[in-house]
Parts: C-alpha cells; structure tokens; sequence
C-alpha cells in the first residue's frame, strides 16, 4: 500500500507547482488583453495568498473532517476549477474573481500533504517533494511559454488545468490507500487536538516557528523576486543576462533539495536547518563582494543551496517539536505564516528599493537571515523537552 501511494504523492506535489509560476510567465501578454495595468499581477497575487492563508488556517479542521486523501482530492479539483476560470476571463475583474478559489485550493492541500509527509515519512522524503515541487514550478512556464508561442495564454491555463483534473481522478481512485492505518510508519495512534489560534500561541515555540517561517519566505522571495533588478541596476547586467542569472537562484534549490534528501540519512532535522543558513550567509557574502560578477552568480546558487533544506525540515520536525497530536494545526499555522512572509516582505522590500536604493538587497536577506537565526535556536531550545520525550 506505502509503494502505491507514494509515487501519488510524488506527483501531487509536482502538481502543486505547475500553476505557481504561471501568472508570471504569461502576464505580459495577459494584462494588455484584460485592459489591466502592469503592475495590477500584484493584487491577483495578493488575492490568492490571502485564500492560501485562510485555507492554511482551516485545514486543520478540514482535514479532521475529510482526511488527508479527500482534502488533498477536494483541493486539486478546486484549483484545476479556478486555473479554467482563468482561462475564459476577458477582463481584470473575472481574473481576480477566480484567484479566489485558487488560493483556497491552493493553501488546504499545501499544509494536508505536508503534514501528512511529516507524520508518515522520513525526512528525506520531504526533500525530495519538495524538489518535486521545484519542477513542477518550472515545468509550468515551459507549458504556457509552448502555448504562447503557438495558440494563446488561455490554453496554458487550459492545459494546466486538465494535467490537475486528471490527478484528481487519480486521488479519487487512491483514496483507499489514504485510509490505511499502517501507513509508512505511522507509529502510534493519536488524537488530533483542536486549539484556536491564540491557544497555539500560548504553546512554547509557537511563535519563534512562525517568525521563523515568515522570515525563510521574505529570504527566498526577495532572493528570487529582486534578484534580476539588483544584478540590472547595481550591477550593470543587461535584462536577459540578469534574468538567466536570477534563475540560478531556483536552480540551486531544486537540485540543492534533491541533494539534501540523501544528506538527511546522515544528519537530523536541525542540523540540516543550521547548515542551510551557513550556506545562505555564505551567499551572501559572496554577493557583497565586489570581486566581480562571478561571485554574484555563486551567491546566488549558493543562497538557493541553503534554502533547500530549511523549510522542508521545519515541517518535517513538527510533530517531535510539538506533538503529534497538534502537528495538524501547527502545519496549518505554519503554512499560513509562511504565505504571510510570501505576501509581506518581498513588497516591502519593494518599497524600500524604490524609495532608497536597490543596494538594500543584500543588506536586507542579511537582516531576515540574523533574525531567522536566532528565532530558530530560541524554537529548538523551548522545545527541546518535547523532542527528548518524542524521540
């Protein structure tokens, strides 16, 4: 049964990027059709972290209502409905009417298959989705950039939406294998606790873990987001050679995650985290160098490298950090954390470039990275009792 579901995990989660990216690579051929401004892509962006917040919030319930498999099935159908509302709009305002469902979609499936990997799988295997995801994300621009070039961008997100029905078949059908109790591992039964947002809060730890979650999402957002900007307008490049090298950033995460599923046989959930943030600081020195462009492309892979391990190993310790009864509802908050960074951050950043100067760059991965640090070790020692009693 663990060998048939699996592989359908595997292949959820390179579904759950394939949209991810999309809004991105066909928005400038989009925005002119739905007479919208060009920098309008950022409000349906923010609509749809909103629904990601929300449905993070509510899986936990959810998932105590339906189970991981029906939520999971119940999500992707979701999403492959609103990606084929995307596809019929002709104005702005339908656009942002469907990436209400999206996010919702979206959110719910994000913090199920999480939690469920951590609760049944070893940490490798958490790495290795995540690397799934990664080609999913990158798989997705390549499917409308093949739509763009021979019909339109109403095909692309056709076509995305169908590869998401028919993995919702596929989840219908599998169904069964979710319900099985000797699941990878699963270790002893649990009751799943049901607490509101400000009783989590009161849990130790809680709080550094979502700081900790909002901040590795400010460092690769703005990592990814500004790269190309701070390589244009600090470093002289021109727009194509600064695009090709901001992608170097996602390379070194999706190969870096597909690394450090092997590295995670050797070392645990933490030490993964620590070496993560070394290798981030690393980067980014090595973008501060003045020493010319080929430092700037080293810190960039190498920035992506230590973001690897970082947020599939938070998820995956949560049950040892705080009990496996509260994991639903602590990947829930965490998820909602993260989008929240996601949505939060990068803008601010924004800001701040446009108002002072892009050389903040750096500069300001640095400061989410120091604060990520500390938050981190303060988690790990609130909860340190917990893990020695789960282990």
């Amino acid at each position: 049964m663990v060998s048939l579901l699996l592989p359908i995990i595997y292949l959820a989660f390179i579904s759950l990027g394939l949209p991810d990216a999309l809004l991105g690579a066909a928005w400038p051929t989009m925005y002119p059709q739905l007479g919208a401004g060009v920098a309008w892509a950022g409000g349906v962006s923010m609509i749809i972290s909103a629904g990601t917040i929300v449905s993070s919030l509510a899986s936990e319930r959810l998932n105590t209502r339906l189970g991981t498999g029906r939520v999971t099935a119940l999500s992707v159908a979701t999403t492959a409905v609103a990606l084929f509302g995307f596809s019929t709009c002709t104005q702005f305002w339908q656009l942002c009417l469907w990436a209400i469902p999206y996010g919702l979609g979206a959110g719910s499936v994000d913090a199920a298959l999480n939690n469920y990997v951590a609760l049944h799988y070893e940490s490798r295997h958490m790495s290795w989705l995540h690397c799934m995801w990664g080609i999913g994300a990158a798989g997705g621009p390549v499917i409308m950039g093949w739509a763009l070039a021979g019909s339109t961008w109403q095909n692309g997100y056709r076509i995305i939406s169908i590869l998401q029905i028919v993995l919702t078949a596929v989840l219908i059908f599998s169904l069964p294998l979710w319900q099985t109790p000797t699941d990878a591992g699963a270790g002893e039964d649990f009751t799943p606790e049901h607490r509101t947002l400000p009783q989590l809060m009161k849990v130790p730890g809680v709080p550094e873990v979502m700081c900790c979650f909002a901040l590795y999402s400010g460092v690769e957002t703005v990592t990814g987001m500004w790269a190309a900007s701070y390589c244009t307008l600090v470093r002289g490049l021109d727009a194509v050679t600064a695009a090709s090298w901001a992608s170097l950033f996602y390379l070194g995460i999706t190969v870096g995650r597909f690394l450090s599923g092997f590295l995670t046989m050797k070392f645990n959930d933490h030490q993964m985290i620590r070496m993560g943030q070394v290798l981030i600081a690393v980067g980014i020195a090595l973008v501060f160098l003045p020493a010319g462009n080929t430092c700037l492309r080293a810190g960039l892979v190498t920035i992506g490298l230590g973001c690897t391990p970082i947020y599939p190993c938070i998820i995956h310790e949560t049950p040892a950090n705080f009990g496996k009864s509260l994991s639903m509802a602590m990947t829930g908050i965490q998820m909602a954390a993260a989008y929240t960074g996601t949505t939060l951050l990068s803008p601010l950043f924004g800001v701040l470039a446009q108002n002072i100067t892009m050389q903040l760059y750096p500069w300001a991965l640095l400061v989410m990275l120091l604060l990520m640090v500390v938050l981190s070790e303060q988690l790990h020692k609130k909860t340190a009792a917990r893990r020695a009693k789960n282990s």
